[in-house]
């Protein structure tokens, strides 16, 4: 299946250069001169190499498709996550590493898609979305909220990342997996 540069997203297995690439991390780049791109961090899955690569809107990449399965987050220990396929109940052992940095938005009992090709996990797929308690962040100061500025603040599970400065210590907020991003608070 071809893609746009623009549409590629974490998770994704492409084909670049004749080999398998799964996409680590994504940045969308729009420089003042010039057209905007999507620069790509691919991890090689037969080598476990990795290389940054910069693809525009208009360059079609080919989508590997892969075996697409639902597992349900057990838990994580010793650095291994463990998950239980939803058809047939069988557990599934990754390392930490495998998930990359979004493993902290894993939650107990949190569906998540595995993609499978020849047998093997190549990747994973995390709701898009997930509501986690912001647990520390400065205090708001009066009239800062007539500028658009945001303040760092610290979720539940460790990730640091930019609100709006009226989230204040204690509140849920909708934060996006993919971008590791603020989206909303919640009501």
């Amino acid at each position: 299946m071809k893609i746009n540069g623009n549409e590629i997203r974490p998770g994704n297995v492409i084909t670049h250069n004749n080999l398998l690439w799964v996409v680590v991390k994504t940045q969308s780049v729009k420089p003042g001169k010039g057209g905007a791109y999507n620069q790509v961090e691919l991890k090689n899955l037969t080598e476990g190499t990795k290389m940054n690569e910069r693809f525009r809107a208009s360059e079609t990449i080919e989508k590997v498709r892969l075996e697409q399965k639902k597992f349900l987050f057990l838990y994580e220990q010793n650095g291994r996550l463990s998950f239980m396929d939803l058809d047939s109940y069988e557990q599934l052992e990754l390392n930490k590493d495998f998930v990359g940095e979004r493993a902290a938005f894993l939650q107990n009992d949190m569906t998540v898609t595995v993609e499978i090709h020849d047998g093997r996990p190549i990747s994973i797929a995390l709701p898009d979305r997930v509501t986690l308690r912001v647990t520390e962040t400065d205090p708001t100061i009066k009239k800062q909220t007539a500028t658009s500025s945001y303040k760092p603040a610290i979720l539940e599970n460790g990730i640091r990342l930019l609100v709006p400065p009226f989230i204040d210590a204690g509140e849920s907020i909708v934060v996006d997996t993919n971008e590791i991003s603020y989206v909303r608070r919640t009501d």
